[in-house]
């Protein structure tokens, strides 16, 4: 079946650290782009950071040097971890990629459902 699932979202105290974890599942040919998304209560989708095939990442600025994106490629699957947790971070983390699956001759974006942050004290 083709899809992806986050896992290790959760609560944790101000200053804390979680890994969120996003695996593709299916006959994959092949993954390029992959990225994290949050959406806070009250406002729109954010862009966190991507990670292209070849590994070359990029961060919104509010996360630069508290987050960091990885992928294993032989595991089909893209990581955050989130260290210096604030509590303006809280929201839903949604895992994106571009993935082009055995069956098809093109690339197409995928969607997590999503998993829950909160950062509380």
């Amino acid at each position: 079946q083709e899809q992806l699932v986050e896992s290790g979202g959760g609560l944790v105290q101000p200053g804390g650290s979680l890994r969120l974890s996003c695996a593709a599942s299916g006959s994959i040919f092949s993954i390029n782009l992959m990225a994290w998304y949050r959406r806070s209560p009250g406002k729109q989708r954010e862009l966190v950071a991507t990670i292209s095939s070849g590994g070359n990442t990029n961060y919104v600025d509010s996360v630069k040097g508290r987050f960091t994106i990885s992928r294993d490629n032989a595991k089909n699957t893209v990581y955050l971890q989130m260290n210096s947790l604030k509590p303006e971070d809280t929201a839903v983390y949604y895992c994106n990629a571009n993935i082009r699956y055995s069956s098809t001759y093109s690339y197409r974006a995928y969607w997590g459902r999503g998993t829950q942050v909160t950062v509380s004290s």
